[in-house]
Formats: structure tokens, sequence, C-alpha cells
């Protein structure tokens, strides 16, 4: 299908998913709703809800009664969830801004913006069980576990210089990719699917959220400026692929620059620069960039089973996307 049709498709689900995250933002507390709009209405891609729309929409022709308020509603549990993770992981690495913006612990304080997260957590839950569906309740309570347990990896890999591959994966697919593949696995259930073909969405999920991932990391350094704190990631001593991939191959003085900057507070914006060159000479990027693909590949893989219609057309559009974004 045309891609202009296809955006344009988009474009209108993610009004509605706009126009429902509005709709349940409704504590009684000014303050909360204050803080839960600041974050969820920040600039967000709506990603995680636009797939649950689409999965669920690809195999709709299967049933007969359709409650389309029912699918929304559940895809922007979604983003409660993400919204809760970002203001305990701005907390936990004491960031200063979010998405080109003052990030909430700045303007609220890290105990506001911890309470304001556990609300929204318990918000995406109390939404799931008004679903009334066990298989649904189980995918969403399962990964919030599995996404807390990747927080603490993360911590726990602060600042480890020898994070292999392995690992650093393990931690995002705990951390963004389980959040995914949970997305698609519910859109599937809602649209009726085959067992076989929940299992499908499931993994097209879990290796679209690891080249997701994979794709953040790398615009740590090479995004655009708009809308990211370029190189944040970095200077908080975060060990990504890109780094993991250089410091392999890097020569030893090389790897002596790199790992001083990583556990150095503060890093001036030409150490940063040369972060970078010592990255790009080790091809960090370009290995990053190629297990990116590899993942998107290997999540469209899943899809060709499943018969063609507009909705596929749309998640194969967006695995596309974001493996390509810049921001």
């Amino acid at each position: 299908m045309d891609d202009t049709k296809i955006l344009e498709i988009i474009k209108t689900e993610l009004n509605i998913i706009e126009e429902t995250l509005k709709m349940h933002l409704d504590s009684q507390h000014p303050f909360i709703n204050q803080v839960s709009e600041y974050i969820i209405f920040s600039g967000g891609k709506r990603i995680r809800p636009l797939l649950t729309v689409l999965s669920a929409k690809l195999f709709l022709n299967k049933k007969k009664e359709i409650n389309y308020n029912y699918i929304y509603q559940t895809s922007v549990l979604f983003e409660y969830l993400h919204a809760a993770t970002l203001l305990h992981d701005d907390v936990v690495d004491s960031a200063e801004f979010r998405r080109g913006r003052k990030a909430a612990r700045q303007l609220w304080g890290n105990q506001a913006t911890i309470l304001v997260g556990d609300y929204l957590y318990a918000k995406a839950l109390r939404l799931a069980s008004l679903l009334r569906d066990p298989e649904i309740i189980d995918v969403i309570t399962h990964t919030t576990l599995i996404m807390s347990e990747g927080e603490i990896l993360q911590l726990l890999n602060f600042n480890n210089s020898n994070l292999s591959e392995k690992e650093y994966e393990e931690v995002i697919f705990r951390k963004t990719a389980i959040l995914i593949s949970a997305c698609c696995e519910v859109g599937s259930i809602l649209g009726g699917a085959s067992l076989e073909n929940r299992n499908a969405l499931k993994h097209f999920g879990k290796y679209l959220g690891l080249a997701f991932q994979i794709v953040d990391d790398l615009l740590d350094y090479l995004g655009l400026q708009t809308g990211k704190d370029l190189g944040k990631d970095f200077k908080e001593g975060k060990i990504t692929l890109p780094v993991i991939y250089a410091l392999k191959r890097a020569e030893k003085e090389e790897r002596k620059f790199l790992l001083n900057l990583l556990t150095t507070p503060e890093t001036e914006k030409k150490d940063f620069e040369t972060a970078k060159k010592i990255i790009e000479k080790n091809e960090g990027f370009t290995k990053s960039k190629i297990k990116a693909q590899h993942y998107i590949n290997l999540a469209k893989n899943y899809l060709k089973p499943i018969p063609n219609n507009f909705y596929k057309d749309a998640l194969l559009f967006i695995s596309d996307y974001l493996l390509t974004r810049d921001k």
C-alpha cells in the first residue's frame, strides 16, 4: 500500500489515542494530573499504543462484534506504563532533561516524581483489571514484573566496563523490548488472533523492541539536538552497544580514554566528540546499526505467515521507520 495512505491512517489512529489518553487522566487531585500530563504530553511518539491498535486490527476481520473503544482504552495503558518508567528513570539517573524539557524531578522533586510514577503504574494496572480478560491481565502483570527486573539489572551494571553484548541485550529486553512485545501480543488477543498468530506478534514486538532500543542508544551519539539530550547516556556512565563494540576493538589508550570518561561525572563537549570519533573508528556505530537491522529483519519474518492487509503493511512501515528515525 502507498506510504502516504499508511501515514494518513496512522495519523488518524494517533489522534484517537491522544484523545483517549486525555480522557483517562482523571485523578481527583490536580497535582497528579499536572505531573502526569507533563510527562505524557511532552512529545512521545505513541509507538506502544499504536502498535497495540494496529496489532488488534490486523485480526479484527475474524471477529463479528467489535468494541473499538475497548481497543483504544487498552492501548493507552501501555503509554501510562511507559511514562511511569520514564519518571522513575529520571530520578534514578538524576536526569536534568527529558524530551528537550526539564525533567519532572527538576520541577517537582524526586519524591513527588516517584509517587506520580507509582500512580501511573497503578492507573495502567487498574485499566487492565477492567478488561476482565485473564490472558491480557497475565501478559501485563508479567510485563511489569520483567520491566522492574530490567531497571534493577541496569542499576547493577552501572559503569560495568566488562558488560557483554549478551548482558546488554538482557537489560534492553527487560527494560524496553518486553513492553513493546506485550503491546503487540495484547493487541493480537484483542483482535481474536489464533495462538500461533498471537505468538508471532509477541516475537515481532520483542525484536522490534530490541532494535528500537539499539537505535535509541545510537541516537545518544548521533541524534538531532532537538528533543534529545545528546550524550546523556554516555555522560551518565551507561555502557550501551556502541561502546561495547568499540571497547572490543579499541587500542589500549583509546579504551583507557573511553573508560575514564564513562566514570567522569562532568564530560566536556570536546571530550564527548573525541569519544564519538573513537567509537566510530572502532565500528561501534556501524556494528550497532547492523545489529538493529538484524532484529528488524527477524521481526518482519514473524509477520510473513500472516495474510496481507493494510494493518500488516502499517506494521512493516513502522518497523522501517523505527530503524531510520533520527530522534
